[in-house]
């Protein structure tokens, strides 16, 4: 049998990680063995683990996901190859990646799973999620499928543009939206609702359709987080079109008040599960032109209007991104299409032994340019 390119003997026999027994017990720090390459796999040594915002209801139970425990837990993460299997043709020890957590059965890609957040929509993906890619990056390293570990351009992204890798790590939320703006094949120039758009994926999918040369409507109930949003905006991308619009709760008012704003081509909508009931959707669907498009990422249940066969409006369901989608985005990062800094995002860091503050703070710190992780 060949050899792995890079030698396990360079890996300790065990690191640190953040493991789940129970929910009502919580996280302790254990040590668990190191994982080693084998063909398909990468090992990483973790730098960025996110944290996302509702991470800290999921590991207590209040959001009930199903997931095998005893688990480490994370998601995506930013990290060093140290390892790789014999198959890996690009990827090598040194390089900086993204390391991507929703993973597909690679011999049927309708399997899949986010990494360590829950067993996924099948019997195959519940094989996976248990068996074979079970622990997540509240780790010191994590071992990943080779095709879902993204080579970053180190040089031009922390060197030539200033990128930290913490702010690196902000990428797991601005591509869910991407994921959804690409589907519905938004163009430069474009009028684009994001709904509702104060939350961490919902602010996060501003950035990115400015990003892509659209022209934006940001909908949402709290005045002063909007606000704040169209300043951020606008430090980091002078001259960017931004538009908000304060929800109303009343269908008919928020319709009225988006058709001030002229021509509306598209909608990407990211409502959270406890907003399901909300009518913002069905206005912002109300506010498009004839063939008009819309993403649904979110939890709205009732969304169909009249209007809807009446002008040909396209309604698609999309979950995550694709693979080309995360490809893309990171070439959109290195041709320097995003701010930096601040002006993209402030994050909060935190060790592993703080792992109880940083599901907190990611609770709490949501929003346009805010983003939490935990540094092993």
């Amino acid at each position: 049998m060949a050899a792995s390119s890079s030698s396990s003997t360079t890996l300790p026999s065990h690191h640190r990680a953040l493991v789940l027994e129970t929910l009502e017990e919580g996280f302790s720090i254990k040590p668990v063995p190191t994982p080693r390459p084998g063909p398909g796999s990468v090992v990483v040594r973790v730098i960025e683990a996110g944290v996302i915002s509702y991470h800290r209801d999921i590991y207590n139970g209040k959001r009930h996901y199903d997931f095998p425990k005893p688990i480490v837990g994370g998601l995506s993460a930013i990290g060093r190859v140290v390892a790789v299997g014999e198959d890996a043709v690009v990827l090598k020890p040194g390089q900086l990646v993204y390391v991507d957590c929703v993973v597909h059965a690679r011999d049927n890609p309708d399997s899949l799973f986010l990494m360590a957040i829950h067993d996924g929509v099948d019997e195959a993906s519940r094989k996976l999620s248990s068996d074979v890619w079970r622990d997540g990056a509240f780790a010191e390293y994590m071992k990943a499928p080779l095709e879902n570990c993204f080579r970053l351009d180190e040089d031009r992204l922390c060197r030539d543009l200033g990128y930290t890798t913490r702010e690196l790590m902000y990428m797991m939320y601005l591509l869910v939206p991407f994921g959804g703006l690409r589907d519905i094949r938004v163009e430069p120039g474009e009028t684009v609702v994001v709904s509702p758009a104060t939350g961490g994926f919902g602010g996060a999918g501003v950035q990115v359709a400015i990003a892509m040369g659209a022209r934006v409507i940001a909908m949402g109930r709290n005045e002063k987080e909007l606000a704040r949003l169209k300043e951020h905006i606008r430090k980091g991308k002078p001259g960017a079109e931004i538009e908000t619009v304060k929800m109303s709760g009343e269908f008919e008012t928020d319709t009225a008040a988006l058709r001030k704003f002229g021509t509306v081509d598209a909608v990407v909508d990211l409502t959270p599960v406890w907003a399901n009931r909300s009518t913002h959707l069905k206005s912002a669907i109300q506010s498009l032109r004839r063939n008009g498009r819309c993403s649904m990422m979110g939890f709205i249940q009732d969304v169909i209007v009249w209007d809807t066969i009446a002008l040909n409006i396209t309604i698609k369901g999309k979950l995550m991104y694709e693979r080309d989608d995360i490809v893309l985005f990171i070439k959109m990062m290195e041709r320097g299409l995003f701010p930096k800094g601040k002006d993209l995002v402030v994050p909060k860091v935190y060790k592993m032994e703080e792992w109880k503050e940083a599901l907190d703070a990611a609770a709490e710190w949501t929003g346009i340019g805010k983003t939490v992780m935990i540094e092993p």
